[in-house]
């Protein structure tokens, strides 16, 4: 049997910044635009923030991968579809969601295990913001992962020697 997953205090708070952060951001009756998606204001969350584009008909794109999610996935993911990031369950599992924060045009929220990747101990608690372009369209989609179950993971970053 396993316990539930219970979230760290620092990703609940993370989510709830985030959410006020692009909540201040909406005007009136629609979504936050893109252009003022400042990186400045996420200065603290950057590592593991995350930026995906929806193209109508196109598999989603990562557009950004912080450096803190480098160790989650294995390697730089920045510029890859879903299709070559992940397998076809997981990739499935993402279209799914992101599919879910277009059509409904609000925020997503959830937990997606890791075993995919072969680290069944470890689990993403995720957050996906959606932005819209000039037309009032999602065209983007802002993500924040926290990982849970990280002990020692590495970000596959070292500095020069």
């Amino acid at each position: 049997m396993s316990a539930p997953l219970t979230p760290p205090a620092s990703a609940i708070r993370a989510h709830e910044e985030l959410f006020a952060w692009w909540n201040s951001l909406k005007p009136a009756g629609g979504l936050p635009p893109r252009h003022r998606l400042h990186p400045a204001d996420l200065k603290r969350h950057l590592p593991t923030v995350s930026l995906t584009e929806f193209r109508s008909g196109e598999d989603y794109r990562v557009r950004l991968a912080g450096t803190g999610l480098y160790g989650v996935y294995g390697g730089e993911i920045t510029g890859r579809t879903f299709g070559e990031v992940y397998n076809s369950t997981a990739a499935d599992y993402w279209r799914g969601e992101l599919d879910r924060v277009v059509r409904e045009r609000r925020p997503g929220v959830g937990a997606h295990s890791l075993a995919w990747r072969g680290a069944s101990h470890l689990s993403l608690i995720w957050l996906r913001l959606p932005l819209a372009n000039d037309a009032g369209e999602v065209s983007v989609i802002l993500g924040y992962d926290a990982v849970v179950g990280l002990a020692s993971l590495q970000s596959g970053i070292r500095p020069a020697a």
